[in-house]
């Protein structure tokens, strides 16, 4: 059901277990039956309906919170969740529920000192688009730099760069202006582009996600949240 693309691992395994799946038009409500790869997977309105009740949110994170769990005495990005912090220019027709917040996770991380636009989601195929791995999702950072680069360092940073013993897929780095790179990765590993600017003598000083796909940060003020729109997709 995952690699159909129907919903995640996780959704998948609570619609079994609720009874909202037939193959070839028996139910089944048992974990770990092995099915057919021609077989045919039929989902109930149910769980169709339960999956259109999950929210995915846009956060414009600030400096000072992680990503995920709290860590070090660092909050957690998802405790500004708070009705008071959703943008005044949010018109999507939604009210802000509690139960809005059971289950919502980051889809993708950003550092601690980073700021901008940061998902977090309560819908599993939301998550498997943009953590999945396969890297087909583009993510812009605006990246604010001191130093002087190596000669050869915009070049490096397009392509060349290896990290923990892995080379880096192709990048797109191009300057802004004197101070500021603009940069758009297919991948994310722990702190990239700090480090590959280190590996070609610059320092980052500030650096902004300012799109995940299709989806742009926008207008949304630091510390602020909207909904995702239905016409946006990553």
């Amino acid at each position: 059901m995952s690699e159909l693309g129907l919903c995640s691992r996780r959704e998948a395994d609570e619609w079994i277990a609720n009874g909202w799946v037939r193959v070839d038009g028996q139910r089944v409500d048992t974990l770990g039956v092995r099915v057919a790869p021609d077989a045919r997977i039929e989902i109930d309105e149910a769980a169709r309906r339960h999956q259109a009740q999950r929210v995915t949110i846009l956060l414009n994170k600030p400096i000072g919170y992680v990503s995920g769990q709290a860590e070090e005495g660092h909050d957690p990005a998802v405790v500004l969740v708070r009705p008071e912090n959703r943008w005044e220019d949010d018109r999507l027709p939604l009210r802000f529920a509690r139960g809005q917040l059971r289950g919502l996770a980051p889809a993708g991380r950003l550092d601690i000192d980073s700021t901008g636009l940061l998902v977090l989601t309560q819908d599993g195929r939301v998550a498997k688009r943009l953590i999945g791995g396969d890297g087909a999702v583009e993510k812009e950072y605006l990246v604010r730099v001191e130093g002087e680069i190596a000669p050869d360092g915009l070049a490096r940073l397009h392509h060349g760069l290896m990290l923990d013993g892995v080379v880096l897929r192709p990048a797109k780095v191009s300057w802004q202006n004197e101070q500021q790179l603009r940069f758009v990765l297919r991948e994310g590993r722990k702190r990239q582009i700090r480090r590959m600017c280190e590996l070609v003598g610059l320092r980052v000083t500030a650096l902004k996600r300012v799109r995940i796909g299709s989806v742009v940060l926008g207008r949304l003020p630091v510390g602020r949240w909207r909904y995702l729109r239905p016409d946006e997709k990553f």
